[in-house]
């Protein structure tokens, strides 16, 4: 997207030149050594607690009668389900062996029934991260929210509201067209095979393991896609459209998360970690619901652009330790934020200069 504005032009070259910050980088690697091991002990209980409350709440507002315990029930499905699926983020940063059996059990326990398989993120997040993709074209989860249309904002989260249907439709039926149809094959690989927001992104095919994991993931979730929509015929509509209803919710608040994970304000140029750092988000405590609508770590989004590699337990105290050190005019502070809502507002005023 090409900036007309001289002003935002001007700003997103500022942006660009923003050197790295040697002191906050130094402090970020050496403050968080020993931090680095992701614990099973914490990673397991927090997932199977968070599937069992999301799916025992999801029957819950299935079967009950009354209207106010199924709205109850939905939003307990929505934030559980939601925190067992952030998990997804973690599987890109897990080193290889440190949790055996936690990918495959994920993918069982909610990749599948939710059907967001893993293969979707994996080796697709990873690239977000590249030193010289983020914020460029070739980044598959960047796009210049700031700098776009003021329509643009809605459209990002009603796209958002529709994913089940997309995902139904993903694999109940292109999946299985698409090993008949090789055209049509390639077709759903490159395009309708990654959890991205850049629409120009395209995959390649996938090779060697990744593709025998992507192969079993891609078929658990067809079958499942197939016996949802054939649920209707035993158990009639409330069943298929409240677990609809309850993934649409958690899918626009991750979306409405994403939106302010980054201030979006890369115009398409390579940018140094700290002015990727810089383009990002965190909402420390003391704000009292980041820890609900950006879980599993996910409200130190900045800092995980600096230590992507610590798991998610470990991220608060890596902030802690990185406050408390680095001096009041670091960059690092200019990282945190409140709340969601000021930066949705920093956003949209952005998006309005643009009309």
């Amino acid at each position: 997207m090409t900036v007309h504005d001289p002003l935002i032009a001007a700003a997103s070259r500022t942006k660009n030149a923003i050197p790295d910050d040697a002191a906050m980088l130094r402090a970020a690697a050496d403050l968080t050594r020993e931090l680095s091991t992701a614990r099973p002990g914490i990673y397991w209980p927090d997932l199977l607690a968070s599937a069992f409350i999301g799916y025992a709440a999801l029957a819950g507002a299935i079967i009950s009668g009354n209207g106010a315990f199924m709205l109850a029930f939905g939003l307990v499905a929505v934030l559980a389900l939601y925190r067992a699926a952030s998990f997804i983020h973690e599987l890109t940063h897990i080193r290889k062996g440190a949790l055996p059996g936690f990918r495959l059990g994920w993918n069982l326990i909610v990749g599948i029934p939710l059907m967001i398989p893993s293969f979707l993120y994996e080796d697709v997040h990873t690239q977000h991260h590249a030193r010289t993709r983020y914020g460029t074209a070739n980044d598959p989860e960047y796009l210049p929210l700031a700098l776009m249309k003021p329509w643009s904002l809605p459209l990002f989260i009603i796209v958002a509201a529709l994913a089940p249907v997309g995902l139904i439709l993903r694999f109940a039926v292109l999946t299985p067209l698409s090993l008949i149809i090789p055209p049509l094959r390639r077709k759903v690989v490159a395009e309708f095979s990654a959890l991205s927001i850049n629409p120009a992104y395209r995959r390649r095919a996938p090779e060697g393991e990744f593709a025998r994991q992507w192969a079993w993931q891609e078929a658990g979730a067809s079958l499942f896609a197939l016996a949802l929509v054939g649920s209707v015929l035993a158990f009639g509509w409330k069943p298929l459209l409240t677990y609809m209803a309850v993934h649409s919710a958690m899918t626009v608040i991750n979306q409405l998360r994403t939106l302010v994970a980054h201030l979006w304000e890369n115009e398409g140029e390579a940018m140094t970690v700290t002015a990727q750092y810089l383009d990002s988000v965190n909402v420390p405590p003391p704000s009292p619901l980041a820890a609900i609508w950006a879980p599993v770590g996910l409200r130190y989004h900045a800092l995980h652009h600096l230590l992507p590699s610590v798991p998610y337990h470990a991220l608060g105290e890596a902030h802690k330790r990185l406050v408390a050190t680095l001096e009041s005019d670091s960059p690092y502070h200019r990282g945190n934020y409140p709340g969601m809502w000021p930066l949705v507002g920093k956003i949209a005023r952005s998006t309005m200069a643009k009309r």
